[in-house]
């Protein structure tokens, strides 16, 4: 069987996901195709090679409607020819749209995909596209308490695995001060494509401290949450959580024989892949399952994996992860997570795909494993082996 290889990986600088953020003034499909411009522009590939592009995108409303990916691939000046696909697999979707890109190569229907993934969260904000409408009503009879959004669901897991303030915030100050440690050392600079005016990540907030952060106030609460919830302490905060966040973000998936033919040089392989479904009112907590998936089909253990990504949408979702898979602490999320890099949903998995394998590259690391949380209690898990 052919291996799936990641020939680059590219994403924009994360931008503050409001009006006046330095990619608020980009349409998210010109946001995509500048990273898909410069993805094949960098390897020297023509672009009518590519079999498909495969985008993630969870707002599909507005500027995002459309079939985004179509249109940002048509934007970036590729041939008609080349078909492209949004999918939504909420906030793993462009992890989810990687996994279709490596077993499409794997399977041998494509020689040659994009898998990328774009949200401007400034532009189209989050939930837009389900204003005034109740999508769980169909679910009443199996779930009759009701669904709650994941702010909630993170104030449960934090309770009922006894995560306190003062542990949500020291991780949160952490990302921020990994996050900028690794930009002062240039360690982003191999995955960064400026947009517009942006050639930063405008989220890491370098000051930010435990005592900073204990100032602020808990963002979920409110009196029918607390009759219902009386276990929780109400702890999640706009600073240990994910902010708002514009960016787009790309890898070239490619058969390794493909590769080698075009003289491209393949810096990972997909190892391993596993999507799993998981308790929907928890919600956040099917990153651990994921994981234990992933590693059983090849074979490793969590020790022998040299860095992973658990995508922080709230300091409590990687905290739950290490502890239940008995992680080291120094490997998760060693660069920052989306608390201090941000969390575009629908780019965010190939944004952490490109962080992993520059981190492995850099530290001399072989394997690396990358999970996410996703809405109606889902995670996609993914190893890749740096070559």
């Amino acid at each position: 069987m052919s291996s799936a290889v990641i020939v680059d990986v590219v994403r924009t600088p994360s931008g503050r996901g409001k009006p006046g953020g330095g990619l608020s003034d980009i349409a998210p499909a010109t946001l995509l195709a500048g990273v898909l411009s410069e993805l094949v522009s960098r390897n020297g590939l023509d672009p009518a090679l590519v079999d498909d592009v495969i985008t993630g995108c969870v707002t599909q409303s507005g500027e995002q409607a459309g079939n985004i990916g179509r249109i940002a691939t048509l934007a970036a000046g590729f041939p008609e020819s080349v078909p492209a696909t949004t999918v939504d697999r909420q906030c793993g979707s462009s992890q989810q749209a990687a996994h279709f890109a490596a077993q499409g190569v794997l399977a041998g229907a494509y020689d040659i995909a994009i898998a990328c993934g774009v949200e401007s969260m400034s532009r189209t904000p989050m939930f837009s596209n389900t204003q005034g409408v109740d999508i769980y009503r169909p679910l009443t009879a199996r779930y009759p308490d009701g669904f709650v959004q994941q702010g909630i669901s993170a104030e449960v897991i934090a309770a009922r695995w006894n995560l306190d303030r003062t542990t949500l915030d020291e991780f949160a100050a952490r990302s921020h001060r990994l996050a900028a440690a690794t930009a002062a050392a240039g360690g982003f600079a191999d995955e960064l494509v400026a947009a517009g005016t942006l050639t930063a990540d405008e989220t890491i907030r370098s000051a930010t401290t435990v005592e900073g952060l204990a100032g602020l106030k808990p963002a979920f609460t409110d009196d029918a949450h607390r009759t219902r919830f009386p276990e929780i302490d109400w702890s999640i905060t706009p600073g240990n959580s994910s902010p708002l966040t514009d960016g787009a973000s790309a890898a070239l998936i490619v058969s390794e024989e493909k590769a080698n033919r075009l003289g491209l040089r393949a810096r990972a392989r997909f190892h391993s892949f596993a999507v799993v479904g998981d308790d929907p009112l928890l919600m956040l907590t099917a990153v651990v399952p994921a994981t234990r998936k992933a590693l059983q089909r090849v074979g490793l253990s969590i020790d022998d994996v040299d860095a992973y990504e658990v995508n922080e949408a709230f300091a409590p979702v990687p905290l739950v992860w290490q502890h239940e898979l008995g992680a080291d602490p120094d490997r998760l999320n060693p660069r920052g997570g989306a608390i201090a890099l941000g969390h575009p949903l629908g780019a965010s998995g190939v944004r952490i795909l490109s962080t992993l394998v520059n981190h492995l590259e850099q530290t001399g690391g072989r394997y690396g494993l990358m999970t996410m949380c996703e809405a109606g209690g889902l995670a996609n898990a993914t190893i890749v082996e740096r070559l």
